[in-house]
């Protein structure tokens, strides 16, 4: 019989379940706590293994903040995830910290976004990081990481942005890279990679930007391009690329911004250019792209900036380019444009900068230029422009450069705009006296007059000016008076070029306010004065042109207080400077006499020059200086720092040649010549192992030439004429290619190239028995043998110099019988 238990009991009686369950509950609690535990030191230990290899944290960032006595949630630059509270994202940017990247960075698993860009990290980055198959966002822009991509990179398959700009990564891209096929921003400019870009590169579909530029990559752009239909951006700039850009660039119409500059590209600018017109930027300079601006380009009304100087560019600046009435910046110059200046230019009132320098654009300069009220930047200099400047430049107020030298413009200076602060006309055929109103520039920093026919008086305000002046350019004109003397202090000039005028008076002392000048070049003028010794004080002076005036008076006693250190290029040829050479002068500048100059790097004598709206302009310090050098006068448009050189000629020095020359071990040209100088040359010459050239001819120099001098292994040019040299001529290096003329006038020098080659100091005459008839009819016939044989040759082989140009042939075999003969 079944015996029922009633409820009651076994309500009352105790069950196992409950305390299983919650102990199974308990458990199940406890491993998912120990998980989550053992998942966040796993965290812990990879972050702080990365603190570990920082080895510079100047703001002690993470050297205060990442302490395991706190959350690894709550350090800085950590983000955690709300439902794990694991490690999603890592944000150390703009730290200035230095280190390495620590392989354990690859144990964060649940890491999403890692940001560590403008740092000094270095190192090559671990391949641990591919590890990370949640990872999207990678950002290690501006550090210092070296070394190649890892191959495993298509593990982050889930990536979306890959960024390494400004690092040293080197080899090819590697074609795993391109299984990343959510990527839609990828940048690698400013690297070392090479080789061609990948064909692979199409797969990457979803792709809105794509920077590859400042690399060394080479070949043409590959046309799977045409597969990037998102592109927004594209920037292959700075590369090596060439072939002509592919007409599949036309599918990519949602791109805003284009940059294929400085690299070898050719042929045409493709029609289909004008598909692309959400365009604002359109970069193609410093290519070889030829033909005309297609038409097409009229279709790009959303361009802001359209870049296509530095090609070889033809045609005409076409009449549509008045469509562009976003355009801010026209950069067209150095191509070979010609034509007049479009008046539909005129219609681009947004224009900040039109450069049309270096073509060969004729006409006048279109009167609407006066409708750019937002233009700062005007460049035309260079091209075959005519007629007078308008007058309606002077109402652009927001211009600041105002370059239009090296035309044929002709007509007075009209009033300048009040704002410029580069003012550039040089090279004309400007007439008439420099405007008053150049007074009112209070912001001038650089003004270029030069080569023009202007007249009249330097205005005085030029020296109230000086406080923002920097460069004043106002040679070869016909300028006449006296050099403005209010150069107050706080005086900001660096160059002043006022040569080949007609001023007088003497070099004004508040020039000595200037102590920042670097050059001054007055020569060629009829200024009357003593060796201006006060410019001592001037310890930036590089250098100084006093040549051809009427400088008088002796220069070797004179006070020094800076001592002119730098100085490196001096002439002060053509004046009326006497007594001894100055030796202290020599022993002071340190610039040609130390081995300083081959310790930095060979620079030019220019600055860069920021306006306010972040636009730059050269101001080349030394433009246009002209020096004699090697027997030529040459002209600089930009000077290199190693340009070493003294010019003393044509005065009334006296003495000898101090030795203290030979220790300017850098001088490339010394010239002496044409002064009252006695004594022999010094043998420390030989120690000038930069020289190019050397004159010291026509002077009363005597003694033998010091063999020394064959260490000049640069020597182009040698010219000990009209001296009273003796003995024989040094043999070997540069002195054989030195001609006669050389050393002409010296009439007890001997030996090659001379006709006059002596053995020894006595020649002993030849004898001749005049008794016997037989045998002086046998010698006078011998000698007019000699002499009718000497003559054929000698026509022969003038007809063979004047034929065939050198007979390099000829003088092998003279040298070969020559060196034959030394031997003996």
């Amino acid at each position: 019989m079944m015996r029922l238990t009633p409820i009651s009991n076994l309500m009352a009686r105790p069950s196992f379940l409950p305390p299983f369950m919650f102990g199974l509950l308990f458990a199940t609690f406890g491993v998912i706590l120990s998980a989550k535990y053992s998942s966040i030191t796993v965290d812990q230990s990879a972050l702080l293994a990365l603190k570990s290899h920082i080895t510079h944290d100047p703001h002690n960032f993470l050297a205060t903040n990442w302490s395991t006595s706190t959350s690894v949630c709550s350090w800085i630059g950590v983000t955690c995830g709300s439902r794990h509270h694991r490690v999603t994202a890592l944000n150390l940017s703009s730290m200035d910290l230095t280190g390495t990247i620590s392989s354990q960075l690859g144990n964060l698993s649940f890491l999403a976004s890692l940001d560590i860009h403008q740092n000094s990290f270095h190192g090559t980055l671990p391949i641990e990081l591919t590890n990370l198959r949640r990872m999207k966002y990678l950002d290690f822009d501006n550090n210092s990481f070296s070394g190649e991509l890892s191959s495993t990179l298509g593990n982050l398959s889930k990536l979306e942005r890959l960024s390494l700009d400004w690092n040293q990564i080197s080899g090819r891209i590697p074609n795993s890279l391109f299984k990343c096929k959510e990527l839609k921003f990828l940048s690698l400019f400013n690297n070392s990679l090479e080789g061609s870009i990948p064909t692979e590169i199409g797969n990457l579909t979803l792709l809105e930007t794509l920077d590859l530029g400042d690399n060394y990559f080479k070949g043409e752009i590959p046309l799977v391009i045409e597969n990037l239909t998102s592109l927004q951006f594209l920037h292959l700039s700075n590369n090596k690329l060439t072939g002509e850009i592919p007409l599949v660039i036309g599918n990519l119409t949602s791109l805003r911004e284009l940059y294929l500059f400085n690299n070898k590209l050719t042929g045409e600018i493709p029609l289909v250019i004008g598909n692309l017109t959400s365009l604002q930027f359109l970069y193609l300079s410093n290519n070889n792209l030829t033909g005309e601006i297609p038409i097409v380009i009229g279709n790009l009304t959303s361009l802001q900036f359209l870049y296509l100087s530095h090609n070889k560019l033809t045609g005409e600046i076409p009449l549509v380019i008045g469509n562009l009435t976003s355009l801010r910046e026209l950069y067209l110059a150095y191509n070979k444009l010609t034509g007049k200046i479009p008046s539909t230019i005129g219609n681009l009132t947004t224009l900040e900068v039109i450069d049309l320098a270096y073509n060969n654009l004729s006409g006048e300069i279109p009167l609407v230029i006066g409708n750019l009220a937002s233009l700062q930047m005007l460049y035309l200099f260079n091209n075959r422009l005519t007629g007078e400047i308008p007058l309606v430049i002077g109402n652009l107020t927001s211009l600041q450069v105002l370059s239009l030298d090296s035309n044929k413009l002709t007509g007075r200076i009209p009033t300048p705009p009040p704002l410029l602060q580069f003012y550039a006309v040089s090279t004309n055929n400007l007439i008439g006296e420099i405007p008053s109103s150049i007074c009112n520039l209070t912001s001038l920093g650089a003004m270029a007059l030069h080569e023009n026919n202007l007249e009249g008086t330097i205005p005085k305000c030029i020296g109230n000016l000086s406080s923002s002046l920097t460069a004043v350019f106002l040679g070869n004109n016909n300028f006449h008076g006296q050099i403005p003397e209010n150069f107050a202090k706080g005086c900001m000039l660096r160059s002043l070029h006022i040569n080949n005028n007609e001023l007088g008076g003497s070099l004004p002392r508040s020039l000595g306010n200037c102590k920042a000048l670097n050059l001054l070049d007055v020569g060629n003028n009829n200024l009357n004065d003593t060796f201006p010794s006060w410019l001592g004080n001037l310890d930036q002076l590089q250098v100084l042109i006093l040549r051809s005036n009427r400088f008088y008076g002796q220069i070797e006693s004179f006070d020094i207080t800076v001592s002119l250190t730098k100085l490196r290029i001096i002439d002060l040829s053509h004046n009326n400077f006497s007594g001894y050479l100055p030796t202290l002068f020599f022993e002071h500048m340190h610039a040609i006499r130390d081995e300083y100059g081959k310790k930095v790097e060979p620079n030019y004598m220019r600055e860069v020059k920021i306006m306010k709206d972040a636009h730059l302009f050269w101001v080349n310090y030394a433009y246009g200086l002209s020096v004699t050098a090697k027997g030529l006068e040459m002209k600089f448009e930009s000077l290199l720092s190693i340009w070493m050189q003294i010019d003393l000629s044509s005065n009334q020095f006296r003495g000898e040649i101090p030795k203290i020359l030979g220790e300017l071990h850098l001088l490339i040209v010394l010239n002496l010549s044409h002064n009252c100088l006695v004594g022999p040359i010094p043998s420390s010459l030989g120690n000038l192992s930069e020289l190019e050239s050397l004159d010291l001819s026509s002077n009363k120099l005597e003694g033998r030439i010091p063999t020394e001098l064959i260490n000049l292994g640069f020597l182009e040019v040698l010219n000990l004429s009209q001296n009273n040299l003796k003995g024989p001529i040094p043999q070997g290096k540069q002195f054989d290619t030195f001609t006669n003329d050389s050393y002409m006038g010296n009439l007890d020098l001997y030996g090659l190239p001379l006709s006059k080659n002596c053995g020894t100091d006595e020649e002993t005459p030849a004898i001749f028995d005049r008794d016997d008839d037989g045998d002086e009819l046998n010698w006078k016939f011998s000698i007019l043998m000699g002499y009718g044989c000497g003559l054929v040759l000698g026509m022969s082989m003038a007809y063979i110099v004047f034929t065939t140009g050198k007979p390099w042939w000829l003088i092998r075999i003279v040298e070969r019988v020559r060196r034959r003969f030394a031997k003996r």
